[in-house]
């Protein structure tokens, strides 16, 4: 009997969370009550331009399947070519791209889901970051000479490109590993958003 209660309130468990997932994203962002209703609430820190960035989010999670996006792991970090052959998908990818930047060099953190943002923006100061505008979308090059920086670069780049290839059932997946989790994820950290077989490895403390 009490087997079955532990299985009972596992299945529950797991389908509130499943719940709880398909209505923060099925609503429309920036709307609800106040500013940060939707899923931008699931966001771990919130500023004035968060529902904004969620919106171009949102479009590039809507249209994955039309972004190609390659990635050269550097001795020191990383290159990334992300384009598109659409121009609305290459504009909003260029705009998501600036926004990450200068949030990066403010300190505003914009993450839901991910263990190596909180690296990268608590570490800013060690990365070195070029990026070029082409006209289908951007190439970003971003180096350090922190061995733990250069991790959560290769990291958090892996973890874009599975939102690429994948799109919102990317975005479900790792919301739904950081809620397993629960509101600080594991270790004070927050549920990568890769599977099993591609997930970077664990980093400690806290990072686009």
């Amino acid at each position: 009997m009490q087997r079955s209660l532990k299985l009972s309130t596992g299945i529950v468990a797991t389908l509130a969370l499943g719940l709880a997932v398909a209505t923060a994203m099925g609503q429309p962002f920036g709307t609800g009550h106040g500013a940060m209703a939707g899923p931008t609430a699931m966001l771990t820190k919130q500023d004035a331009g968060s529902a904004a960035d969620m919106n171009l989010v949102h479009d590039l999670l809507f249209n994955y399947t039309r972004i190609k996006r390659t990635v050269t792991n550097l001795p020191d970090g990383i290159r990334t070519v992300t384009e598109s052959d659409d121009p609305q998908v290459a504009q909003a990818l260029k705009a998501h791209v600036a926004s990450m930047s200068q949030r990066l060099q403010d300190g505003r953190e914009f993450n839901i889901f991910s263990n190596t943002l909180p690296v990268l923006f608590d570490k800013r100061d060690r990365i070195v970051s070029t990026f070029e505008t082409t006209g289908t979308g951007t190439v970003v090059t971003q180096t350090s000479t922190d061995a733990k920086v250069v991790a959560a670069l290769q990291g958090h780049a892996r973890e874009v490109t599975e939102l690429v290839q994948d799109g919102m059932v990317a975005m479900r997946r790792g919301m739904m590993s950081r809620m397993a989790m629960g509101p600080r994820g594991a270790g004070a950290g927050i549920g990568a958003g890769v599977g099993p077989a591609n997930r970077a490895p664990a980093l400690p403390d806290h990072t686009h």
